[in-house]
């Protein structure tokens, strides 16, 4: 952190702590968790909206020796107990609400669960701890990422990981100490985090919002004299259908965009709407951070493109031959370099899909990370999408598993078959749509099923339409044809 003692770090609703309030409240319950945590590399997890201690954990915990999984706060107890006895959490920070909905089970018995109110209670009269004796690339954080199939997988980053992301986007973003930046998403995503600590990185100031309508975010901009907005594709939707008075579009000097792409028509009401504020889409692995982006002078002529790689970060187009793909050849992004995680917690097979050695071209070497996706890179050196090799669901941000979905589903018991798909939307990129057959005798089915799903799975992962079917269709090779079941959905 490089601000300036006495100017603003963070707004939170009761007060705003100075840079120097920053260090010393991160030094304070660095001390407090490494008295309630003495085992190094211990895991604590923080499950609470936005506030005094989700912004201090990423760091407080780092320096503590300790490692921060910040869970969701939009998750509910059956993924919050995944996650916290995956990652064998000894420390649960949450706000009394969400704590309360647990059940005895669903905490690790050597897990201690502590309520937001008694932390902030507690952690100032704590001793100080000093600087971070850690090795730079030591475990410091498990980011919880949806996988195509199966649970959440928990991505591994080091401090080194986190530094160099925080400087590679202050860097290219050109932040300042004098930046006020709006952090409207979950801390809980690598983008999200990465607003606190880029922006602190450059000695800027961070106002959490949790926002309740599109409109707080305007009200949020205008109030705060905001000037770094991050975005995804939905919020940007609802934004640009506000009136924004002429002097609060005025304030915002950046916009950046990820967690899916802006279409062409977007990114022209964007840069109507905001006509003064430079706008960075972006392309992001949470197993390597963030990958690119897209020059803003490059916005207006190559609007699709994903621009090109970012700070600390070597991106090569690989061809099913293993060499780097001509000009305007299609390929898998392969991402080299010091960004790249370390792979999955506990999850060795799973890594090993997505982590392997670094491409014969690659001026890094390692490991790097195989992204799956495939783009194609055109003579001027800018990267183009051109689809997703695996069935992530991506709605409003969200990376959801169909499987998560579809396990819940059959889980109630009310279905015999389920399949989860994610329909082109305008306003979430896709939504979430169920295609179930009912179990035999289960009555009343097609009423119950939204209930039990209520009950069960988190409000993004609700589906927007439930399609009930006789029968499934099924593929040559015996299994449920999805390819089939999407087409006919998305026609």
């Amino acid at each position: 952190m490089r601000g300036e003692g006495t100017a603003p770090a963070l707004v939170l609703r009761g007060r705003t702590l100075s840079h120097n309030d920053l260090r010393e409240s991160v030094a304070h319950l660095a001390g407090w968790l490494r008295a309630m945590v003495s085992e190094p590399g211990a895991r604590v997890a923080s499950w609470a909206a936005k506030g005094e201690l989700t912004c201090l954990l990423p760091l407080a915990a780092a320096r503590a020796g300790l490692v921060h999984v910040p869970i969701n706060p939009l998750l509910k107890r059956a993924q919050v107990a995944y996650i916290l006895a995956d990652s064998g959490a000894r420390l649960l920070i949450g706000t009394a609400a969400r704590l309360a909905t647990l059940e005895a089970d669903d905490v690790p018995l050597r897990c201690t669960v502590k309520s937001e109110s008694e932390v902030i209670e507690e952690y100032t009269s704590s001793p100080p701890m000093g600087r971070s004796e850690s090795n730079p690339q030591e475990l410091a954080a498990i980011l919880y990422t949806s996988g195509s199939t199966g649970k959440p997988k928990g991505v591994m980053l080091s401090h080194a990981n986190m530094w160099l992301g925080a400087e590679s986007v202050a860097s290219y973003l050109a932040l300042s100490p004098q930046d006020v930046t709006l952090a409207v998403l979950p801390l809980s995503f690598d983008y999200g985090q990465n607003q606190l600590l880029s922006t602190w990185f450059t000695g800027g100031c961070v106002v959490p919002l949790d926002y309740l309508t599109p409109r707080d975010v305007v009200k949020a901009v205008e109030k705060h004299g905001v000037t770094t907005l991050a975005a995804v594709p939905p919020l940007w939707v609802q934004l640009t259908e506000l009136d924004w008075p002429a002097e609060t579009v005025g304030r915002l000097r950046r916009l950046t965009n990820s967690g899916g792409a802006l279409t062409v028509d977007l990114v022209k009401r964007l840069r109507s709407l905001f006509p003064q504020a430079r706008l960075f889409p972006m392309y992001g692995l949470t197993e390597a951070f963030r990958s690119t982006f897209l020059d803003p002078e490059l916005v207006d002529s190559h609007p699709t493109s994903m621009g090109k790689a970012i700070p600390h970060a070597e991106i090569l187009v690989i061809g099913d031959d293993g060499a780097v793909t001509a000009d305007g050849e299609e390929g898998e992004l392969v991402h080299c370099g010091p960004l790249v995680a370390q792979g999955y917690w506990q999850d060795p097979e799973r890594t090993a899909e997505r982590y392997k050695p670094a491409p014969a071209a690659s001026e890094y070497g390692g490991m790097a990370v195989w992204s799956g996706d495939r783009v194609r890179r055109e003579a001027d050196g800018l990267l183009y999408f051109v689809g997703r090799r695996d069935a992530m669901i991506k709605s409003a941000g969200n990376r959801i598993s169909p499987q998560e979905i579809e396990d819940a589903a059959l889980g109630t018991g009310l279905v015999a078959e389920a399949v989860a798909l994610g329909i082109p939307d305008e306003r979430l990129g896709q939504a979430v749509h169920l295609v179930v057959r009912a179990a035999p005798g289960a009555s009343g089915a097609d009423a119950e099923l939204p209930r039990k799903l209520m009950q069960e799975l988190p409000n993004f992962m609700q589906p927007k339409q439930i399609h009930w079917r006789d029968t499934m269709p099924i593929s040559p090779n015996g299994k449920i044809d999805r390819t089939g079941l999407y087409a006919e959905l998305a026609a």
